[in-house]
């Protein structure tokens, strides 16, 4: 007798979240006039299946799309009653404003949250760790809009945007859970590049207005260890956690040093099982620097020596640091990573191609899409973490790439009613009955 299937958890995968997504779609207002169009909601839900399906162009999707079977899954797994090609989807989509879709991150999370599986994400007396970066998204010499920033190298104009990313991460967690990224580009009325400290502010203020009562650990760069940083920071009421260098806070580093001297500096070193080495050194109470003396902020110093191999890092931090809580800074800190390797290079890496060109415009169209794929990346992750039908076919597979070409060569060859069949086809390797094969 075959073991029965995994189940599928509805509101923790594709059917619960995409309904989710679709009823937010709904609202974001029409910027066309015209009769007997394709509906906002439905060029909007084939740009997210774009990046769910893992397609690596528009072109190719609208290749697909001429064929009876894609409109058909469309339809039953996206709820697309009328799919735009590839040139009306830019067209459309090109308008919107970005923060349109801001609603549907919102709506996903608390889902999540609902659902109770955002609690294994709690560190640390209940704070939810969100490390905040940003990437390169796009650049060229030729190719631009109104919100590219530009630079001049050689004599040539580049044109560029930037992503500036914040994800929901756990030092034991390997999966991830993204929240609304904000570009990096001139802003409207802008002649002046857009940069990472300023979009920092903007994302950092949308967080605590979306999610009020809930307690962040923002973990950054040595980039956001500054004085107007962390005054924000503390008037948005948010901990932080932030890597710092030598070579930008030699004050701060002094006054270390001092404390060292005079013996109020606090070590704690040990030995573990593999014969590694793990030191730890923290101070409270040092100002930031000359610049601004009066921020206060608690110093934590890590080193790791194993054999010939030295590694050491340093942070500053609105937690007080004692004996009891400076391992746990030390990860949450050292977690910063996870939005690069967990998030950034999967997105550009690892199927969802971040760094192609889908399409540009003359408005929004490159943060529209850009939005539009860390919602499908949101999806798939939201999927990996609570359902665990989603779990076997991703275990099935073995790598994402794998899952994602089984997951098309689905989508294009049956006809497929629902997402739970989809996935019990690829957690078993056994294609079911109730799979029409499209025999065109």
């Amino acid at each position: 007798m075959a073991a029965p299937s995994p189940r599928l958890r509805k509101q923790l995968s594709a059917p619960g979240l995409l309904q989710t997504i679709r009823r937010c779609f709904e609202q974001v207002p029409e910027h066309r006039n015209e009769r007997n169009q394709i509906p906002l909601a439905d060029a909007l839900m084939s740009g997210l299946a774009v990046f769910g399906l893992k397609y690596p162009s528009l072109l190719k999707f609208d290749e697909a799309y001429n064929e009876g079977v894609i409109r058909h899954n469309l339809n039953t797994l996206y709820a697309v009653e009328r799919a735009p090609c590839d040139t009306q989807m830019r067209t459309i989509l090109d308008p919107v404003d970005p923060a349109e879709l801001r609603p549907a991150f919102r709506a996903v999370h608390r889902q999540v949250q609902r659902h109770k599986a955002l609690e294994p994400y709690r560190y640390l007396d209940g704070y939810y760790l969100v490390s905040v970066d940003g990437t390169g998204q796009f650049a060229s010499g030729a190719i631009h809009c109104a919100e590219c920033c530009r630079k001049t190298v050689k004599g040539q104009i580049r044109y560029y945007h930037q992503l500036l990313g914040a994800v929901i991460v756990h030092p034991d967690l390997k999966t991830v859970l993204p929240l609304a990224p904000e570009a990096i580009t001139r802003q409207d009325g802008m002649r002046k590049n857009d940069c990472e400290r300023n979009a920092a502010k903007r994302l950092l203020t949308q967080l605590r207005g979306d999610y009020p009562q809930l307690k962040w650990l923002v973990v950054e760069d040595s980039l956001a260890a500054n004085g107007p940083h962390l005054e924000l920071l503390r008037a948005l009421d948010l901990r932080y956690v932030i890597h710092v260098k030598p070579g930008d806070h030699e004050a701060l580093f002094a006054a270390v040093q001092e404390q060292l001297v005079t013996g109020t500096c606090q070590e704690w070193e040990y030995t573990d099982a593999q014969g590694v080495e793990h030191g730890y050194r923290w101070v409270n109470a040092l100002p930031l620097n000359k610049t601004h003396p009066h921020l206060q902020v608690n110093f934590l110093e890590y080193w790791e020596i194993d054999g010939d191999q030295q590694r050491l890092f340093s942070w500053i931090t609105d937690i007080e640091l004692t004996p009891d809580n400076v391992e746990p800074l030390m990860r949450g800190g050292r977690a910063r990573w996870k939005v690069e390797n967990e998030t950034f290079n999967t997105l550009k890496n690892q199927g969802y191609d971040l760094e192609h060109n889908y399409g540009h415009g003359s408005q929004h169209l490159a943060t529209v899409l850009a939005l539009l794929m860390m919602l499908a990346f949101l999806v798939d992750q939201v999927q990996e973490l609570g359902c665990r039908l989603f779990q076997a076919a991703r275990a099935h597979c073995r790598s994402r790439t794998s899952l994602w070409e089984r997951l098309r060569a689905l989508f294009t060859g049956y006809y497929i009613p629902d997402w739970k069949p989809l996935w019990e086809a690829i957690a078993t390797g056994h294609v079911p009955a109730v799979l029409a094969p499209n025999t065109s």
